[in-house]
């Protein structure tokens, strides 16, 4: 055999073994740095995916008719999924009974013979639902009445 074969082997074995050392480790600064990167460059692609889609979540849930021809007065609930929804449209204000599957006419008023929001907190009924104005009242009645 001749000796050139047998250096083959052993400078495949050896190769690697040199390239690891000529290459120096990566210092554990800039290990720690290249690691903070990344994190950082992630969660600035996180929030910017977050306030992407609030975006289109806001621009989406704007109501689509831009006349304002409905306008939802009020609504209560009758039952565990039913409602009753006062809609003022032009002149009349309907009065619907929502169920799952269903919407059906109630009622139809003109909008004039509808108490108007300052006529009934005038009375001291909350129109829309002013809890700070009816505990109000409540504490001035408690005080006036004992």
């Amino acid at each position: 055999m001749k000796p050139a074969f047998n250096l083959i082997p052993l400078l495949t074995l050896l190769l690697p073994a040199l390239a690891q050392a000529a290459d120096p480790a990566p210092s554990p600064a800039t290990d720690l740095a290249g690691s903070l990167g990344q994190m950082l460059f992630g969660l600035v692609v996180v929030i910017a995916l977050l306030i992407a889609c609030l975006w289109a979540i806001k621009r989406l849930s704007q109501p689509r008719n831009a006349a304002g021809v409905l306008k939802v007065l009020g609504a209560t609930a009758v039952g565990p999924r039913e409602r009753v929804v006062l809609v003022e449209t032009g002149p009349k204000v309907l009065v619907l009974g929502v169920a799952p599957g269903s919407v059906r006419t109630l009622h139809v008023m003109e909008a004039s013979d509808f108490p108007s929001e300052a006529a009934t907190n005038e009375t001291g009924a909350a129109a829309n639902g002013d809890f700070s104005g009816w505990f109000r009242k409540a504490l001035e009645r408690r005080r006036h009445g004992s």
